[in-house]
This record gives C-alpha cells, structure tokens and sequence, in this order.
C-alpha cells in the first residue's frame, strides 16, 4: 500500500514519524510523509516520498505570536496564544494537506520541497497526527481512504488524568473528564471553519457537532508513547491503543564532530542543556542563566544551540549543534530540557536523569510524568526559572539513584510501538 504520514509542527513533532515510515517500508509498503517544506531533507535522506505543507514552523515560533507563546506563565494563557496561531493558518494548511493527500510529487529537488522525481498519486491509507486529523478524516472520508490517527500525546478526554494543556494538577476523576470534553469541545470549534469548507469543497455533509467524542469513538487511534509512561485510561473507546513509542529513524551516515568527542573524553559525563524547537524570547539572557547554573552546581555543561541559538563558553563548557539524542543522551550525566514528548521520551529511553524545564501546552503533562516516574526531580517553569532554581534541580537529578531511570528504560526497550502500527495497516490489507 501506499502510506501517507501527514504531520506538522516542530521537528519534534515530525521525527518520531521517520523511523515509523522507515519500519514500515520495510514491512513492504510505500510511504510518503506530508509536512513542511523545512523537513524536506531530512524525510528524503530515509528514502521516504516527500509532500510540502504551508507554513514554516520555526519562523511562526520566531514571530510576535510565537514570543508571546512563549512568555505566557499560565496554561490557559498559552492555550489562547496558541489559538491565535492556529487560526491564522490552519485553512493554508487544510489547502496544502488536500494537494498531498490527493496526489502531489514525492521527494525533494533538495531547496523548497515542491519539485522532485517522484509519481504524483494519491494515497491508499492516511495515518494523521493530532493537528492534521481533522482535515484528513474529511479527505478520507470524501476519497474512500481509510484513515488512521497516530497520534503522540494522549488528547482524548478521560476520567484518570488531567487534560493534557491544563498542566499536571488533577481536578479529580469528574472535574478531569468534564474538563477534557470542554476543551475537546473547543478543539472542534478550533477546527470547524477550515473543515467546514474543506467537506463543503469535497461535496461532504456539513458535520454536526455530536458530542465530545463525536466521530473519534469508533475510529482507529494508535498513540506512540509507552503504556508504562502513560498507561492507556480504562474509560477509553477500544478503537483508541497505545501501542508504544515510535523512535525517530537515525540519521544516514552521522558522525560525531571530533570536538565533541573531545569533550567527551575529557572529563567526567557532563550534564546537558538543550530546548530543541523552544524559541526563547532572550537567547543571552537563558544562555547566561545555563552557564551560572552549571557553575553554581559544580559540573561540566554541554549545550544544543537548538532553535534559540544558545551558545555557551568558557571552561568545561561546549555548544554544540543537532546531535541525535539515542546517541547523545546515554553519554550524559543529566538532561535539562523543555519537557518535549519527544525529548522527554528520548531521555527515558537512555535511562538517564532529566531536569524539566516546561515551557508551554503539553509540556507540563510530560515534565509532571518524568517526575511521577522518578527519572527527574519537580518541574520548574521555564517563565519562572533562576540560576539557582536550576542548579538545585541539577544536583537532585543527579542524587537519583540509578536504579529507577534505567528501569525504565529496560521497559521501553522491551517494546516495538512501529510493528503494532504495521499490524493495524496489515488488517486494511
């Protein structure tokens, strides 16, 4: 079969889908990922087909929206940040989505993403993440194409946590459950004008608003994290599985810079620093804080430039750019870090303590689980944090025993989450 991934966001939101496409060519299937324009090496360097999406991700987080993202302290207040954002492109997107889904050119000229060797044909099986599914089960449904969500977080409403972008604390098991469908309620309003028109455009009923759950309760979900991180909630409809994580696929021929071997072998393992795609509104300014914290707590610092462009010097110090975390992370002492799902997994998976710094929306769900799990000591808001504050975390990241981060590791290495989302495409077959 031809299979579409079709996902957007920041590179953190896409990664996880290069090694799934990966593990699924080589199940026999052909697949193509939709996402923006920016990844476009990176998906064909895997032998994966390629499809452009709008929008760049990195200059929307760069912008007068992004910043004020990113300086909101409070969950609801980035919520509605967030809002704006999305409205501003989502129609673009629902466009560029229906011209990847209905047949556009696979791979890549290696400059913009638009123009490539590949056939232009449609897909024989979508599988959407969170942000595309909305728009992609309108395609499906209008184009006779089964369509599957993987998603990476768990959005759905539940009795036995919080909703994911209201923060860690639980309202208990009524108030979570009525606060996941207000917020799924208002996921769909989100939504309603771009896929109103798409089903309009598509010659599709209107859609009715039918409940919180609505359509989602007899689809195919598959969520890929590990069910000993989030355990899949009992109130949950069957067709909605946590099948395990999806690691991002290795990046071909990689190699380390000798610097950063250097480094390496020269001391102790050092403690790492790196925010991915977090733009953060002062480069200088969290530089700074990340040298005095490292200072303050007596260890050597290692820094990913990432979107902000840290940059440390000095002694026992190094900046260094993308390094691929499977590699990177069992080489440190620790992991400071903006409480990503995907660098929040990658942590897990190296069985290494981590040191969450949330910034915004699903961040604080994941930093309150590293907690919970006991692989990093509590989380401090990004909007809130001190050299200080962070040179005490590091030292109680480093105080826990080791025990616990490499148990948990032990289960996630146990796992195959990309072979129960090949057995979910074999039952299409």
């Amino acid at each position: 079969m031809h299979v579409l991934i079709v996902t957007v966001g920041s590179w953190g939101d896409v990664a996880p889908y290069t090694g799934l496409g990966v593990r699924l060519a080589a199940a026999g299937h052909r697949v193509s990922v939709a996402t923006h324009a920016r990844f476009a090496g990176q998906i064909a360097s895997h032998g994966l087909g390629f499809r452009p999406l709008p929008v760049d991700p990195r200059e929307e987080l760069a912008s007068a929206r992004g910043r004020s993202l990113a300086r909101a302290a409070a969950p609801p207040v980035a919520m509605a940040h967030a809002v704006r954002m999305a409205r501003t492109f989502m129609p673009r997107l629902a466009e560029g989505i229906t011209a990847a889904v209905r047949g556009g050119t696979d791979g890549t000229d290696g400059t913009d993403g638009t123009a490539g060797t590949g056939g232009a044909d449609g897909a024989d099986v979508l599988l959407a993440s969170t942000l595309t599914d909305p728009m992609c089960s309108a395609l499906g449904e209008a184009l006779g194409i089964p369509c599957l969500g993987v998603y990476l977080q768990p959005i759905l409403p539940t009795a036995e946590f919080p909703p994911l972008i209201t923060g860690a604390h639980s309202y208990g098991r009524t108030l979570n459950r009525l606060a996941g469908y207000a917020l799924w309620a208002g996921a769909d309003r989100l939504f309603a004008p771009a896929v109103g028109t798409l089903r309009r455009e598509l010659g599709l009923p209107a859609r009715r608003f039918t409940g919180p759950l609505g359509p989602a309760r007899d689809r195919t979900v598959l969520h890929g994290y590990s069910p000993s991180v989030v355990p899949r909630p009992s109130d949950w409809p069957a067709g909605h599985r946590v099948t395990g994580y999806w690691w991002p696929a290795a990046p071909p021929g990689w190699q380390p810079e000798p610097r950063l071997l250097d480094f390496l072998a020269a001391g102790p393992p050092p403690v790492l620093a790196g925010f991915g795609s977090f733009v953060a509104p002062d480069p200088e300014r969290l530089s700074a804080l990340l040298v005095r914290a490292f200072r303050l707590a007596g260890v050597r610092g290692l820094v990913q430039s990432g979107w902000t462009g840290l940059h440390v010097t000095g002694d026992d110090l190094l900046t260094i750019g993308d390094t691929p975390h499977d590699w990177l992370f069992p080489r440190t002492a620790a992991v400071i870090h903006h409480a990503g799902a995907g660098t929040s997994a990658a942590g897990l998976r190296a069985g290494v303590p981590g040191v969450p710094v949330p910034v915004q929306l699903d961040q604080h769900f994941w930093a309150a689980r590293l907690h919970r799990l006991g692989t990093a000591p509590r989380p401090l808001r990004h909007q809130r944090l001190t050299a200080e504050s962070l040179a005490a975390a590091i030292r109680g990241a480093l105080a826990i025993p080791p025990q616990g981060p490499r148990r948990v590791a032990a289960a996630l290495a146990a796992e195959d989450g990309a072979a129960r989302v090949a057995e979910a495409l074999a039952r299409l077959e």
